[in-house]
């Protein structure tokens, strides 16, 4: 097998500063344009500055100790991989000859410079495959054009296909009760129904799993529960609480469907700790998170506020800079809380009974920017993050471990709109949590099927 050079691109490292250990045995060589972009982009706070200055101290790092001398001859990178070979860190130690490039691109463009050095490369190490690694779809195509073999940096990736992504729900087969029914054993507890079932296929069961039977045409027939505990190939099952009947309802909002009943049961549970909602436009995510929040702020106190925040990324052009406080910055990008506390809180006095809501709500709804989050502790708050898929998995985890004592945190969001440059599907900061939590006893997810803002919201997501 052919040695492989990998040629980085500037957007991988600022996407991921890891990025130069994630190759193995094979060697990474980084152009000067690329160190020249890479110390052009590390001013500011921002989430691309930080990576870019992590970056330089990773290659500090490894130079420490090198001779000057030998820096052509590569820089060693440490053991990453289960083989136990180790890769090599080359840098542009001179000028190559430039390769021809055609007429129509411009030769002082660092895109396009780092096409000549890749061409230039592949003559020098004709034992080598040389392969250029970038974010940025247009180099790629203008690097396939030219013959130069390219790939998009793919170890970010949490999962292959976005369709593997775990659903939080599964159905049992039509025989499961017959084949399942001689180690089966059922009791109550505190006024709840236990079951404990064993078999093969319990083992792929997760922690906080909703299954249920999906061919039952009577009401009464209907079983739906949750996974609570698994031992090997036996889980010990709950029944679901019924929130789609009004007597059961949570602060006036009952379940339409069946996975806004699972996900009521999640929001509801004390013992679940992370909830991640995944889901379109109008199936409810926004409205259930918060008609939960209220509900166990305001009436069962087991909470002391409601914090609600989100990624400030504009779909359309920006509107440019917004006056005011935190809070009233953030307003204009809390459309949706709004909108949801309408529905969940319709007033009745006129003003002065609006005013009386408005106060009541502003003493326990905070707004709050995640640019802020650095460094804070949240003490027995209900948090809800919406448009979640826009964040990186390294901002989830900067988000997500500000969570202090009694403190629950709520995921939305829609992997199908995301709206932040280099993330994906399989990528985003959301699928990641999805997928790292499934295991974890003290989380839960679901995925909502079906919207329930509209006939008219409904079919444009449909055929739109």
């Amino acid at each position: 097998m052919k040695n492989r050079i990998f040629i980085l691109d500037t957007n991988v490292l600022m996407h991921d500063p890891t990025a130069i250990f994630r190759f193995e045995e094979h060697a990474v060589y980084l152009p000067m344009v690329v160190l020249e972009e890479l110390d052009a982009g590390k001013k500011g706070m921002s989430e691309v500055a930080r990576n870019v200055r992590q970056v330089s101290r990773f290659i500090d790092e490894l130079m420490q100790g090198i001779d000057s001398r030998c820096i052509d001859q590569g820089v060693p990178l440490p053991v990453t991989s289960k083989s136990g070979k180790a890769g090599r860190l080359f840098f542009q130690t001179q000028l190559l000859p430039e390769e021809p490039l055609p007429s129509t691109l411009a030769g002082n463009k660092p895109d396009n410079s780092i096409l000549s050095l890749a061409i230039a490369l592949q003559k020098a190490e004709p034992r080598c495959e040389v392969t250029l690694v970038s974010k940025d779809i247009n180099l790629r195509i203008k690097a396939h054009v030219l013959s130069i073999k390219t790939e998009d940096y793919t170890n970010d990736k949490v999962l292959d296909d976005v369709d593997l992504l775990y659903t939080g729900e599964s159905v049992l087969n039509a025989d499961f009760w017959e084949t399942h029914s001689k180690a089966l054993s059922a009791w109550q507890e505190q006024g709840r129904t236990y079951y404990t079932v064993t078999g093969d296929d319990v083992a792929h069961w997760y922690p906080n799993q909703f299954v249920y039977n999906a061919e039952a045409q009577d009401k009464n027939d209907k079983f739906e529960a949750i996974v609570r505990k698994i031992e090997g190939n036996q889980a010990t099952i709950e029944l679901a609480r019924n929130f789609t009947e009004s007597r059961h309802s949570v602060w006036g909002i009952t379940a339409r469907n069946r996975e806004q009943n699972f996900a009521l049961n999640l929001l509801m549970d004390p013992e679940v700790d992370f909830v991640s909602l995944l889901g379109t436009a109008g199936t409810g995510k926004t409205l259930l998170a918060l008609a939960a929040g209220l509900a166990q702020t305001l009436d069962q106190q087991r909470y002391r506020e409601i914090i609600v925040t989100r990624v400030t990324i504009p779909v359309g052009e920006d509107i440019g800079f917004l006056p005011g406080t935190e809070e009233e910055k953030m307003t204009p990008w809390m459309g949706a809380l709004m909108d949801n506390l309408e529905v969940l809180n319709p007033t009745q006095g006129g003003e002065w009974g609006r005013a009386a809501t408005a106060d009541l709500l502003n003493t326990r709804i905070k707004i709050r920017s995640l640019n802020f989050m650095r460094g804070r502790t949240f003490l027995k708050s209900y948090i809800i993050l919406d448009e979640a898929q826009n964040l990186t998995s390294k901002q989830m985890k900067t988000f997500i471990t500000r969570a202090g004592p009694g403190t629950k945190i709520i995921c939305l969001g829609n992997i199908a709109q995301i709206d932040t440059p280099y993330l994906s599907e399989t990528t985003s900061g959301l699928t990641y949590v999805v997928d790292r939590f499934k295991n974890w006893q003290h989380s839960g997810h679901i995925t909502l099927q079906r919207g329930e803002r509209s006939r008219l919201a409904d079919f444009a997501s449909q055929v739109l």
